[in-house]
């Protein structure tokens, strides 16, 4: 086997299909662990949590690339979807790690997928791959998470991704308000809400397999941004009103407060000290940028 192959796994969501697109467009060849019948020579079938999966499927590949995890923007957070959204993140990273332990010394790099969800609500702080974890359900979570990964060995990179600036991505519910004309202040405004392009997620993790990093690795762009400011840039953008808040009482109300204090409220100043300092250029170094990049498509 290719020594440049990648295996991917959660290959057909939005980071997914972005980045197996990405290495195959390079020549990459890439292996996708589905959860169905095969249907090209290039998948896997596998199922986390109920099976093993067989190391030699591994075997040969330069890195493993874990995105599992089902929607955090699927709402309501009831206790059977807080359920979903924790075996559909933990089964897999534990199915991964087992089968990567049991190739011993010749393993691939394990590069699983995190949030900045990790940091929790921490206002004021600069938070950087060194802070620890925060206590929202989501940053409890995510500490799960990174947890299971960790347990492959010393060759796991962690991705504490921000919320994609992307019409799939974060932006998809605030078009839709904001097309509507009731967006406006979410909470009080001024909390800073990380953020990083679906371009530069791709291209960030590309960065960690060619460059070996490993560790945590904050996947958030590199300038800070308050909700109020990436709310008042898509209104902007769509020539649309800005004027109607959505008071943190409210979205608790309507979201339940573990998802309104895990998604909406944090005050997260995240900083991407680990890719700026091995040499890592944003593509879209802006929040405004990075809008204006998801509403051309």
């Amino acid at each position: 086997m290719s020594t440049d192959r990648i295996v991917v796994s959660g290959a057909s969501g939005l980071i997914g299909s972005a980045l197996v697109a990405s290495l195959r467009a390079d020549g990459v060849p890439v292996t996708t662990l589905v959860r169905r019948a095969p249907r090209a020579a290039d998948e896997v079938e596998w199922a986390p949590g109920a099976e093993e999966l067989d190391p030699a499927v591994l075997a040969g590949a330069r890195a493993v690339v874990g995105l599992n995890g089902a929607s955090v923007g699927r709402l309501p957070w009831t206790p059977r979807y807080r359920e979903l959204l924790r075996s559909s993140r933990i089964d897999p990273t534990r199915t991964l790690a087992t089968a990567i332990r049991g190739l011993g010394p010749d393993a691939p790099m394990l590069v699983s997928a995190s949030a900045v969800g990790y940091y929790g609500d921490r206002p004021g702080a600069r938070l950087t791959e060194a802070s620890g974890a925060g206590t929202t359900f989501l940053a409890r979570l995510s500490a799960a998470w990174e947890a299971e990964a960790a347990l492959t060995g010393e060759r796991v990179a962690l991705l504490r991704t921000a919320p994609l600036m992307d019409r799939d991505g974060m932006l998809k519910p605030l078009i839709t308000l904001t097309q509507w004309g009731v967006s406006g202040p979410v909470g009080t405004g001024r909390q800073i809400w990380p953020w990083i392009s679906l371009a530069d997620e791709v291209r960030g993790i590309r960065h960690i397999i060619d460059r070996g990093l490993t560790g945590p690795v904050n996947l958030a762009g590199p300038q800070a941004t308050t909700a109020f400011e990436i709310g008042h840039e898509l209104a902007h953008r769509l020539h649309r009103p800005f004027v109607v808040p959505a008071p943190s009482w409210a979205l608790r109300i309507a979201l339940g407060p573990g998802a309104a204090d895990s998604l909406l409220l944090p005050d997260a100043h995240v900083v991407p000290d680990v890719l700026t300092r091995s040499g890592f250029a944003f593509t879209h170094a802006t929040a405004a940028s990075a809008i204006a990049e998801a509403l051309s498509d």
